[in-house]
């Protein structure tokens, strides 16, 4: 259970952060590219801050993976700049892949398209009678 202190933390990190990576990613010439972070979730002794990120378009997302986990420090250097007056110390940063988004999609396209299986009884299973 996140106490309220975490969460207020994880807050505080969650839109630094997001504003810090989409910065990077314009400045680096990655226009069409969108970072999102959906989620912050603080150790409750406050070292280590875990990031998800959601990337569109998700064909880029090992690629800037890559990229964001190389530049933790520069990261961290830049979040401890932003949040010096909220923080006392800056959590290790550990960044992950949040693939929600496109599992959402993936459900979304199968509802829609061809592989339904309500429109097209014939993809379900027969059942026995008994």
């Amino acid at each position: 259970m996140e106490t309220q202190r975490q969460k207020k933390i994880g807050g505080v990190i969650q839109k630094d952060i997001a504003d810090i990576l989409q910065r990077a990613a314009t400045d680096g010439g990655l226009r069409g590219t969108l970072i999102s972070v959906s989620k912050v979730t603080v150790t409750t002794d406050l070292s280590i801050a875990k990031v998800y990120l959601s990337i569109f378009p998700a064909d880029k997302g090992k690629e800037m993976m890559e990229g964001i986990k190389s530049n933790e420090p520069i990261i961290k250097h830049e979040l401890a700049q932003r949040t010096r007056h909220q923080l006392r110390r800056v959590p290790e940063l550990l960044f992950f892949l949040d693939d929600s988004l496109e599992y959402i999609d993936g459900i979304e396209k199968s509802l829609k398209g061809e592989e339904n299986p309500v429109k097209n009884p014939d993809l379900l299973e027969k059942r026995k009678k008994s």
